[in-house]
Parts: C-alpha cells; sequence; structure tokens
C-alpha cells in the first residue's frame, strides 16, 4: 500500500503507463461535476467508479482484496479511516468472486492498521492489500470518493 496525494506520487513510486493514466484522470478539473457511476479510461484495464457514501463507525470492518486489478482509491471529498493488513492474514468470509474480482473477510480486532485519508489523498492498493474503506474518522460524514482500478 502506498499512501500519497496527487503532487508527490511520481516521487514515491514509479509509474506503469496504466497508473500514469489513473493519475491523470484524478488530475481532471472536472471530477467534481462528473457523475457517480462508472467511467471507461482505456478499455478494461482502466476504468474509474465515482461514488458517494456515508462512512461509518464499525467495530469489526469488512476487508476486501482483490487479484486482477489494483486500486487507487482518492478522496475527492470528505475524510474516511482505511483498513488496512495483510491480505493472507485476512479470514475470508466468502471464496474469491473471479467474475467481481473480489474477496470478503474479516481481521482481528488490534491486527489490522488504520489509514486516515483526506479529501486530496489517496491509497494504491495491490493484491496483498487487505482493505476495508468507508470507516468514520470521528463522527460519520459524506465522502466522495474515486476508485480507479488498473489491470496487473
Amino acid at each position: 500500500m502506498i499512501v500519497a496525494d496527487l503532487d508527490t506520487i511520481e516521487h514515491q513510486m514509479t509509474l506503469t503507463p496504466e497508473l500514469r493514466q489513473a493519475i491523470a484522470f484524478l488530475r481532471r478539473k472536472d471530477l467534481p461535476d462528473l457523475p457517480d457511476g462508472k467511467m471507461t479510461i482505456d478499455g478494461t484495464r482502466v476504468f474509474a467508479i465515482l461514488q458517494r457514501y456515508r462512512t461509518a463507525r464499525v467495530d469489526a470492518p469488512k476487508f476486501e482484496y482483490h487479484r486482477k486489478f489494483l486500486d487507487v482509491q482518492y478522496v475527492l471529498s470528505g475524510e474516511e479511516i482505511m483498513g488496512w493488513a495483510p491480505a493472507a492474514e485476512m479470514t475470508a468470509s466468502f471464496d474469491y468472486d473471479a467474475g467481481q474480482d473480489t474477496c470478503y473477510g474479516l481481521m482481528q480486532p488490534g491486527t489490522w492498521s488504520p489509514v486516515h485519508l483526506k479529501a486530496g489523498q489517496f491509497a494504491v492498493l495491490w493484491p496483498e492489500d487487505g482493505h476495508a474503506p468507508r470507516i468514520a474518522a470521528g463522527s460519520p460524514c459524506l465522502v466522495r470518493k474515486i476508485v480507479v482500478k488498473v489491470a496487473l
């Protein structure tokens, strides 16, 4: 997992062509005006999911991981805690769903790390990164997020 903002990501990691497309999309000036839903960036290899939700206080967050895509989860407005833990340590609640490229599971309390993401920050998550978004950072709030999926 890498946590960064748009101004520093090139200093923190080497970007593949697909990650460059993802970052270029997140730098668009019209992001706040785009409707919620799925947007194609590069066919099925790079696409964005624009969403809004209210964060919640949770005692046992639901973790997930992916195998075919990495996530670039960008907070456009609001803030949240994203739980992070090695996917290998996650207790799967369901078998991996290849069609949805998702496996859900749980982590024991005290075995995961909270990552505080504010507006303008993002996390890059690889298949090894179990993650649980949507956790309230203090009081629950409305979050506008863009998840860019990048094929591996």
